[in-house]
């Protein structure tokens, strides 16, 4: 592996959805204050307005934070704030994309498993590398399964 990527690029969806983050945060807010009500208020338990609060906040992290994706031959990389993850271009058969994003499918053909086991490049906010992108992932993933 070269110590330079191929391609790199960012994404905050925070940032780049400004109207979108507003909606979300509104949203949070009043459904934190429902299920205070709900859990603390009525049933008197506490734990699972915490619990559940947490676990919401975990499943939303990646829109918050920050991803760096940095792609070489051989493997790409996904940072998170304080998390990273090596991918190998071979654990993927297929790949599809939409207007915000990329998803690489462990199956040959896209199924809908692939949110779960598979991977999502999302694009940055001018979408430059786009175009570049996915002329090297048909390479990659159709030089693998070929």
């Amino acid at each position: 592996m070269s110590n330079k990527p191929i391609l790199e690029w960012s994404s905050h969806p925070f940032f780049e959805n400004p109207l979108k983050s507003i909606g979300l945060v509104l949203f949070l807010g009043v459904f934190s204050v429902i299920f205070w009500r709900l859990t603390v208020i009525q049933w008197q338990m506490p734990i699972f307005y915490f619990l559940g609060i947490i676990y919401l906040m975990i499943s939303l992290i990646t829109y918050f934070i920050p991803t760096r994706y940095q792609l070489f031959e051989n493997e790409f990389f996904v940072y998170y704030s304080g998390i990273k993850m090596v991918k190998k271009y071979t654990d993927f058969g297929c790949f599809y994309y939409d207007k915000k994003s990329v998803t690489l499918g462990t199956f040959k053909r896209p199924r809908r498993l692939d949110s779960f086991r598979g991977t999502m490049l999302r694009f940055s906010k001018d979408k430059t590398e786009k175009e570049e992108l996915l002329k090297f992932l048909r390479t990659k993933i159709e030089e693998y399964n070929a």
